[in-house]
């Protein structure tokens, strides 16, 4: 069995309430925060059975790592999920699902940009975040803060070598578009509606070489302005929503 994890802030502790509550163990929140938005935190809490301790700010920054947990942290047990890229395709294929969309990290090593790509990526309705284990940031509680529950909700698997993986999803018919401020073709030119790898690196760099030329097909964001580029997880954010866009 996994060890408990921490999740602090209301939307990260709040979607483990609604997604799975009875992996709780305890949560802790700040006994002398009592606005309505921690009274109402409590309440859906209570009503899930969880079991509520009080605590200083202090215990509960200790207990998360972080100061930023609006007076609210909880320890959980892992939530059970597909434990591997092949799992979770082999799944999607069983439930139907035909056209898998994908978003795969190059170089994405900032807890803040990682938590808000897996934001944007269950908000645009992907199936999973990739990146490779040797250029990017684990699933911590600053991710799991940042992408307001998300983490709970998205696969996010961590691969040895990410041009490999890139071509195992080129043989199971998936289309690996990457993004360049070089290319020919801008995101709004492509077809996103079919089963979908989206590409991104990390701003400045951008993907490795290799990455780069493992991919099918490049396209770019058009940039308007003074700015050179984007975050990556806005740029994600536009890839993403193009996809549902031209899906729905």
């Amino acid at each position: 069995m996994s060890s408990p994890k921490v999740l602090f802030g209301f939307h990260a502790v709040g979607v483990r309430l609604k997604t799975a509550p009875q992996s709780i163990i305890e949560i802790y929140y700040e006994a002398t925060r009592r606005d309505a938005r921690m009274r109402q935190f409590l309440d859906r809490a209570r009503e899930a059975g969880a079991r509520l301790i009080e605590a200083d700010s202090v215990r509960i920054a200790k207990l998360a790592g972080s100061h930023g947990h609006q007076g609210v942290a909880a320890r959980v047990e892992p939530v059970k999920v597909a434990t591997s890229l092949d799992e979770l395709l082999e799944d999607l294929e069983a439930a139907g699902i035909e056209q898998p969309l994908l978003l795969v990290l190059d170089g994405v090593t900032d807890p803040h940009n990682l938590g808000a790509c897996l934001r944007v990526a269950d908000g645009a309705g992907a199936h999973a975040v990739i990146a490779p284990k040797d250029h990017a940031v684990g699933i911590n509680a600053t991710v799991a803060k940042v992408a307001s529950g998300a983490a709970e909700t998205m696969p996010y698997f961590m691969v040895t070598n990410l041009a490999r993986t890139l071509n195992e999803l080129k043989e199971r018919n998936i289309w690996c578009i990457g993004t360049s401020d070089d290319a020919p073709k801008t995101i709004y030119q492509v077809d996103l509606k079919g089963p979908v790898a989206l590409v991104l690196g990390a701003e400045g760099d951008g993907m490795r070489q290799l990455t780069r030329k493992t991919c099918d097909e490049l396209v770019s964001i058009p940039m308007k302005g003074a700015v050179e580029s984007l975050n990556v997880s806005v740029a994600s954010g536009v890839c993403l929503y193009e996809a549902l866009r031209q899906r729905t």
